[in-house]
């Protein structure tokens, strides 16, 4: 496989595979510490790579940073996509998915991307403009979804499926917030079931 990146030299299929393994640690790190409290010293040692094999591809942290954050978009747009939101069920297990994994964490951590957006936002422009397009691709799979939702009917026919996507996730967000700070996922069951409701209602 060939970098795009211009100026990068190729990176070969193993290369891809250890770039896969630092991103992924990194990921983890941030998300149990913070940006500010995780190093590129403790990314090196959590990958198992050298000093010179993470500077091979990432030559400082900011676009380790950048990395990690496409990471933790396409992670979430992943598991979006395999959500049903078309149907009632589907969206159902939907916010039964969503409690779950709050509930792995122990609420710890916050969104991974909205953590993301928390600390980098005001000090990294480059770095809350690809958030800001995270949070735009998870809000249009959402949208996606309601859409067919509508369509069938379940949605009252003066609710815009693409308003309420935006709605969903600013709910799942403070949602997700305030179960951080409070280690318990009633208000993120709260914040979504209410909105549900809601919107279900005719």
């Amino acid at each position: 496989m060939v970098n795009d990146t211009p100026g990068r030299p190729r990176i070969t299929p193993k290369g891809e595979r250890t770039r896969a393994r630092i991103v992924d640690e990194a990921a983890r790190l941030i998300h149990e510490r913070g940006v500010a409290s995780t190093t590129l010293d403790d990314v090196k040692a959590a990958a198992g790579v050298s000093g010179s094999q993470l500077y091979h591809y990432f030559p400082d942290k900011e676009e380790l940073v950048q990395a990690v954050i496409d990471h933790q978009a396409d992670t979430i747009l992943d598991n979006q996509r395999r959500a049903d939101l078309g149907s009632v069920e589907g969206v159902q297990a939907w916010r039964d998915m969503l409690i779950a994994q709050a509930k792995s964490t122990k609420t710890k951590g916050g969104c991974p991307l909205g953590s993301l957006g928390g600390q980098l936002a005001e000090s990294d422009p480059e770095a809350r403009a690809l958030v800001a397009t995270g949070f735009e691709r998870w809000s249009t799979a959402i949208s996606d979804g309601l859409r067919a939702l509508h369509a069938a009917g379940h949605l009252p026919a003066d609710v815009d499926p693409d308003d309420l996507a935006v709605t969903l996730l600013a709910a799942l967000q403070g949602g997700l917030l305030l179960a951080q700070v409070q280690r318990s996922t009633r208000p993120l069951e709260t914040a979504v079931d209410t909105l549900l409701a809601l919107a279900s209602s005719r």
